[in-house]
């Protein structure tokens, strides 16, 4: 039976590891099993990041709405029951930009819904 050296594929597989993790602080970019174990915990903290990212988003489109519907003399939490029962469809990414940079057409969504 012929003989099978496996050192190539291990080569090519350590080396895409460490290039993946080229920038890493010590031995997690130098050494295989440090960089491996980095690699995952860097992939678990990016997906925890993503979602996060998402969330964080959320809640500064909220708080500039507020700022803008006190502004008009409605709270936040008013506004959008308001507008849920009037019927505007209006996501919170578009009332934000809306209030920052147009602050008249934000006050007639809100004169409308009142």
């Amino acid at each position: 039976m012929v003989r099978v050296k496996r050192g190539l594929m291990t080569k090519k597989r350590h080396k895409k590891m460490l290039k993946a993790t080229k920038g890493y602080r010590m031995l997690n970019s130098k050494v295989f099993s440090r960089a491996k174990n980095a690699w995952m915990k860097a992939g678990t903290n990016a997906y925890i990041g993503r979602k996060l990212k998402k969330r964080n988003f959320r809640r500064l489109w909220t708080v500039r709405i507020n700022i803008a519907a006190r502004d008009n003399g409605l709270s936040y939490s008013k506004l959008v029951n308001a507008m849920y029962t009037k019927n505007v469809s209006m996501n919170r990414k578009v009332l934000s930009n809306m209030a920052i940079s147009n602050p008249a057409v934000f006050s007639n969504v809100v004169n409308f819904v009142k």
